[in-house]
C-alpha cells in the first residue's frame, strides 16, 4: 500500500510585517538583502517581538480546516545549521507539552475522502539561496535573507494520500480555502510550498523537498512510487533519506538523511512568553471569517438555482465569486454566473491578465442585463467583453462604437428573414417536415447580421414565415 504526508508551508502575505520584526512581510519587490534588520538576521542583543496578527491569521486556518485550537501556545528553538538561516536556529513550534501549536488535529474532505490534519504550526521562513554560474565547477552560492522572517503556517498531514492525484486535488482545495480566508494570496512565486513523505508496502518513508509547484509534486511523487516500487521488487533496500526533486532530470537525487526530531535539538523560545488565545478571541474571529467555499456553492445553487457544477468552480476562486457577490442581482445571478464561468475564466486566466484587466462588477451586471433584455447577443456580449478587458470603457459606449447593438426591429429582421428564406429553398422544404432543422436557418441569419438577430424574435418570425 502507498503511503504519502504532505508538510505544506504557506506564507502569510497580507501581512504589514514579519513573524518577530517590522521588516515588511512582503518583501518582493526589494532588493537583495534590503529587507532585513538586526531581528530578522538575528544580530547579537536582538529581540524578536510576536506578531499577533500573524498568531490570528494562523488561528483562523487552523479553524477553517476543523482543527482543534488550544488556549496556549509557545515558540521552539529547532536548531540547524544552514546558510539561508540567518540565526542557525528556527523559530517555530512542536507538540512537546501537549497540543501547544496553533493548530492540532484536523480533517479535510477530499471528494469523498477524509484527508487528516496532524498540526498546524506558525514559524519563520528562513532567507533564500541563490545559485549563480554557468556550471557545476564555477557555480557559486548566495544568500538574500529579505525572506527570512516572514510568517509562514507549516501545515502536516497525515500519511493519507495513495496516488499523485489525490495530492495534486488536496493541494488546489487547501490553495482555494486559503485564498477565500483572505490570509494569504498563494499564486505569488513561493507562497506555497510542499514537501513529500512516500512510503509504499510499509517501508521507511523517504522525503521529498525542492518542489517548485503542485504540478512538479505530483510528477515528484509519481516518480518516487516508482522508483520505490523498482527497489522493491529487486529486493533492494529502501534507505530512510531526504531527496530533492531535480527538475531538469524530471527525477529525484538522494540528498541527506532523513533528520529525526532529536537531531533539531528543539528547547522553548525563552525570549517569547506563552500566548494565550482565550475563548472570547476565538469567538470574534469565528464571526470575522469570510463564508466558506462550501457555503456559498450550497448558496448559489439553492438561491440561485447555478447548476452545481458551474457553482463549484465559482465558488472556488475568490477573484471570480467577488465579482459575483459584487455585481448579481436575484434576477441576474445566473446570467452573471454564465458569463464569468463560461466566457471571462478563459480570458482572465492568469495573475498578469487579471492585474491589466479593466472589469468592474458594474461592467458586469450591464453585460447580464442586456442580454436578458435581448439588447445584446450572447455572441456580441464576448466581443463587448474583450473591449471592455482592454479599455474599462462603459457597456453603452462600446456598443455605439463596434456596432454591437441587437436586431431586434421586427421590420428589419423579417426583410433578412425575408432573404434567408429564399436562398434557402431545400432547407425551408425540411424545416416543414421536421421542424427541429430550423437551427440552420437560425444560424443563416445569424451569420447576416453577424450574430445581432435577437434569437427569440429571429426564431418566432422564421416560424411564421415558413407557416410551421
Amino acid at each position: 500500500m502507498t503511503m504519502i504526508g504532505l508538510e505544506i508551508h504557506c506564507q502569510l502575505t497580507n501581512l504589514n510585517s514579519k513573524l518577530f520584526c517590522p521588516c515588511k512581510a512582503n518583501y518582493r519587490g526589494f532588493e537583495i538583502n534590503e529587507n532585513i534588520c538586526p531581528i530578522c538576521i538575528g544580530l547579537p542583543g536582538s529581540m524578536p517581538r510576536l506578531n499577533q496578527e500573524a498568531v490570528k491569521k494562523a488561528t483562523i486556518i487552523a479553524m477553517a480546516l476543523n482543527c482543534s485550537t488550544p488556549e496556549k501556545i509557545a515558540f521552539f528553538r529547532k536548531n540547524y545549521f544552514y546558510p539561508d538561516l540567518p540565526k542557525n536556529f528556527q523559530i517555530t513550534q512542536l507538540n512537546i507539552y501537549g497540543d501547544t501549536s496553533v493548530g492540532g488535529t484536523g480533517s479535510v474532505m477530499v471528494g469523498d475522502k477524509k484527508i487528516n490534519i496532524t498540526r498546524i504550526q506558525l514559524e519563520e521562513d528562513p532567507g533564500r539561496l541563490i545559485y549563480e554560474g554557468s556550471s557545476s565547477k564555477n557555480q557559486i552560492t548566495l544568500v538574500d535573507y529579505n525572506r527570512a522572517g516572514t510568517p509562514l503556517v507549516e501545515i502536516v498531514t497525515e500519511p493519507d494520500f495513495e496516488t499523485p492525484k489525490e495530492v495534486r486535488d488536496f493541494l488546489n482545495i487547501l490553495s482555494d480555502i486559503l485564498e477565500n480566508l483572505g490570509v494569504a494570496d498563494p499564486s505569488l512565486e513561493g507562497a506555497m510550498r510542499a514537501d513529500a513523505n512516500v512510503s509504499i508496502k510499509g517501508g521507511k518513508k523517504v522525503e521529498i523537498k525542492n518542489i517548485g509547484s503542485f504540478h512538479d509534486l505530483e510528477k515528484a511523487v509519481h516518480f518516487e512510487i516508482t522508483r520505490q516500487e523498482s527497489l522493491h521488487s529487486r529486493e533492494i533496500e529502501i534507505i530512510q533519506e531526504t531527496r530533492h526533486w531535480d527538475d531538469k532530470r524530471k527525477i529525484t537525487v538522494s540528498s541527506r538523511s532523513k533528520e529525526e526530531e532529536l537531531d533539531y535539538r528543539y528547547f522553548l523560545e525563552g525570549d517569547i512568553p506563552w500566548v494565550i488565545i482565550d475563548p472570547a478571541t476565538k469567538t470574534k474571529l469565528i464571526s470575522e471569517m469570510p463564508e466558506s467555499i462550501v457555503s456559498k456553492k450550497e448558496r448559489y445553487v439553492s438561491k440561485y438555482h447555478i447548476p452545481a457544477q458551474v457553482a463549484d468552480v465559482l465558488s472556488s476562486d475568490k477573484y471570480y465569486s467577488d465579482l459575483f457577490e459584487d455585481s448579481h442581482t436575484e434576477s441576474n445571478a445566473k446570467e452573471i454566473a454564465n458569463i464569468i464561468t463560461t466566457d471571462l475564466m478563459g480570458l482572465v486566466d492568469t495573475r498578469e491578465k487579471r492585474e491589466a484587466s479593466k472589469l468592474t462588477p458594474h461592467h458586469l451586471k450591464d453585460l447580464a442585463d442586456s442580454i436578458q433584455s435581448s439588447k445584446l447577443s450572447r455572441n456580441s456580449s464576448k466581443n463587448a467583453l474583450h473591449e471592455i478587458l482592454k479599455t474599462g470603457k462603459d457597456l453603452s459606449i462600446i456598443i455605439k462604437e463596434l456596432d454591437l447593438g441587437n436586431v431586434s426591429d421586427e421590420s428589419e429582421l423579417s426583410g433578412i428573414i425575408t432573404q434567408v428564406i429564399s436562398e434557402e429553398a431545400q432547407a425551408v422544404e425540411q424545416t416543414r417536415s421536421n421542424p427541429q432543422t430550423i437551427n440552420y436557418l437560425v444560424g443563416k441569419v445569424m451569420q447576416k447580421t453577424k450574430g445581432k438577430a435577437d434569437p427569440t424574435l429571429t426564431l418566432n418570425l422564421l416560424k411564421k414565415q415558413i407557416g410551421i
